[in-house]
Order: structure tokens, then C-alpha cells, then sequence
């Protein structure tokens, strides 16, 4: 498994990795639907909402996960007019090099294909999710998920599952959150499971007000 790394380390600002021209999977993150969208176009065996990494925060992750929830729902209700706008504007993320262009540029190959074979494709996968009522591969959620009430309200979210990272590591017992996240994880609509999880804990990592960042890696990619 690969994870586009576009968070931590972007180097094209323009493209993804063509990930349908690799056998190994890829993991790729999104902040709204139209973003995973382009990603599983692109190839992408699973989806994260990204969330702030790094933060024990994880308003972005709440953020994120309930967007892309309801930006679905959206999908599957809107009219026709109204549907096919919605294709335009996720095509339009693969066109960012005409923004910057000091031309009349107008794009018409990729490194996914033509422009038409893009919309193709996307409107493939619109199609897909609005029959599915989510998105067609396996959906996680990442980025500021520290204590396992954090993993509950997530899981609670319709998502597969989620990621924690390293952040763990900075909590008092490390080992103990771990568990303990785990278990609520499992048991995440028994709130009386959640409620144990959360008693195993020692001090969680310390939570980051996302306001004060530097810099908002959830905002990178796109």
C-alpha cells in the first residue's frame, strides 16, 4: 500500500500519481467529494478524509468526514441541471495549470487521459457513489483522532474505519491509547464501551487550536 503523501510532501501542483498504472494499491486523501472523486478517477484503492495531522484535533476530521457524507446525499437528490454542473466543477480540478497560465491555455491532455476521458470517468464514478449512497472503495478517516471518543464519533460518521498516526506516541502511555482506541473503534455505538475505552486512557497528546497553526496541511492537494 502507498499513501500519496500529498499532505506531507506535494512536489506537482498541478497532478496526482496516475495510480491506475500501478498494481500496488494506494491510499489518497480528500477534504470534500469532488476531491475523492478525482482520486478513485485516478486509481485509488482507498480514501481518507484527511483531517489536521499531527494536532490531536480533529474538528477537520468531523469536517471533512460530514461533507463528503453530505455532499452524497446531494448527489443522489439533485436534478439533472444541477448534477451536470457538479461534474463540471470536479473536471475543473484537473485544469489548475490554466489558472496559472499567462495564455489562453486551454488543457486538453493529462496524465489521465483527455479532458473529455476525465469527465467520462468522473461522471463513471458520480454514478457509482450516487447508487452506492457513498463512496466505492474503502473510506477512512485521518488526521487529529487522539482518544477513543474521537474514534467513536468518526466510525459514527458511516466511514470503514480510521487511521491514527504517530500523535499516539505523545499521550502518557502510549500503548494504553492505542488499545483503548482500538476497543472503541470496535464497540463504537456502544456508549457504554466507549465510555471503558475512555477510562483505560492516562493524558491524551495535548490538542493544537487549528487556528493557531502555521501552516494547514489539510489544505494541501486538491
Amino acid at each position: 500500500m502507498v499513501d500519496e503523501s500529498e499532505v506531507l510532501t506535494p512536489a506537482d501542483p498541478f497532478y496526482h500519481i496516475p495510480k491506475n498504472d500501478f498494481t500496488i494499491p494506494f491510499v489518497c486523501g480528500c477534504t470534500n467529494l469532488g476531491e475523492a472523486v478525482r482520486r478513485i478517477f485516478e486509481g485509488a484503492a482507498m480514501i481518507r478524509t484527511k483531517g489536521e495531522a499531527g494536532t490531536g484535533n480533529v474538528v477537520c476530521a468531523v469536517q471533512h468526514a460530514r461533507l463528503v457524507a453530505e455532499e452524497i446525499h446531494w448527489m443522489q437528490t439533485c436534478d439533472e441541471e444541477d448534477f451536470n454542473f457538479a461534474i463540471d466543477q470536479i473536471v475543473e480540478g484537473f485544469r489548475k495549470m490554466e489558472y496559472l497560465s499567462e495564455l489562453a491555455l486551454e488543457l486538453q491532455n493529462t496524465p489521465f487521459g483527455t479532458i473529455e476521458q476525465c469527465e467520462e470517468g468522473v461522471r463513471e464514478v458520480i454514478d457509482e457513489v450516487r447508487n452506492l449512497g457513498r463512496l466505492p472503495v474503502v473510506t477512512f478517516s485521518a488526521g487529529g483522532i487522539a482518544t477513543p471518543t474521537d474514534a467513536a464519533l468518526l466510525m459514527q460518521q458511516n466511514l470503514d474505519g480510521i487511521f491514527v498516526g504517530s500523535g499516539i506516541f505523545k499521550s502518557e502511555d502510549p500503548v494504553t491509547t492505542a488499545e483503548a482506541i482500538v476497543l472503541a473503534t470496535h464497540h463504537f455505538n456502544d456508549a457504554n464501551k466507549v465510555a471503558e475505552a475512555s477510562a483505560m486512557m492516562a493524558a491524551p497528546m495535548p490538542g493544537l487550536q487549528i487556528e493557531d497553526l502555521d501552516v494547514r496541511m489539510d489544505q494541501r492537494g486538491h
